[in-house]
């Protein structure tokens, strides 16, 4: 004999099914108003939006305006036919207006990176990737001092060369751990993966002390100074 269907299982089945269809609709419909095909005024809110939203180039936004419109397509004129939309025209606008500043985009990353630890190369690597003019990624590009911090930076988050002891321990003199060569190659291979010049990487690697490091940076800091005009 087959036992009837539990009522209380059923009912809570039937009250389940009710909430994702509830829920269900309102996502097909923030969906289907997301793919509405773009005119000129759209694209231009689009644009807007991206640009107040983020730190961006000409490059990187006229990027996101193509994908969007291959994602959407173009809406039609009144005739049915296709409206062409000017991406250059509205980006060349928006860059004009001061809402994309490809200058002050590449001088903000330039500092985050260096900031975070990253060396120069990787600030170029990432200028380049946001289509920042070369002319103007040499002109953010890190200084001599610069690139000293941010490789001193690494390595004290890290752990590397002489932050591989405490400053307590640095002070009474106790010797740095010891270091086999397969360990000193991945540590070389990590900042050079960052972004460091080589010679820096060395120098920050086999530093007997904190202060030798910061001797070193103070150096690059006084040449830079007195070649200021």
């Amino acid at each position: 004999m087959v036992s009837p269907p539990d009522q209380s299982s059923q009912r809570r089945s039937e009250k389940s099914a009710e909430r994702k269809g509830r829920a269900a609709r309102p996502a097909a419909s923030r969906k289907a108003a997301r793919k509405a095909p773009l005119d000129e005024v759209s694209l231009r809110d689009l644009a807007l939006s991206y640009a107040a939203r983020f730190a961006t180039t000409g490059a990187k936004l006229e990027a996101y305006l193509a994908r969007k419109m291959r994602e959407r397509g173009v809406a039609g004129d009144d005739d049915g036919r296709m409206v062409e939309l000017d991406v250059p025209a509205l980006v060349a606008r928006l860059v004009e207006l001061g809402y994309v500043d490809d200058e002050a985009y590449a001088r903000a990353r330039s500092r985050d990176l260096t900031a975070r630890g990253y060396g120069a190369r990787r600030v170029e690597q990432a200028l380049w990737a946001a289509g920042v003019a070369e002319d103007a990624r040499a002109q953010h590009a890190p200084g001599e001092a610069e690139k000293r911090r941010a490789a001193m930076l690494m390595a004290k988050k890290r752990g590397f060369g002489p932050y591989a002891r405490s400053e307590t321990a640095e002070a009474q003199d106790e010797p740095l751990p010891p270091l086999d060569p397969a360990m000193r190659e991945k540590r070389i291979a990590a900042m050079l993966r960052a972004g460091h010049d080589y010679d820096h990487v060395r120098f920050v690697l086999d530093a007997p002390a904190r202060s030798v490091l910061e001797d070193w940076l103070a150096e690059a800091e006084a040449e830079e100074e007195n070649d200021r005009p």
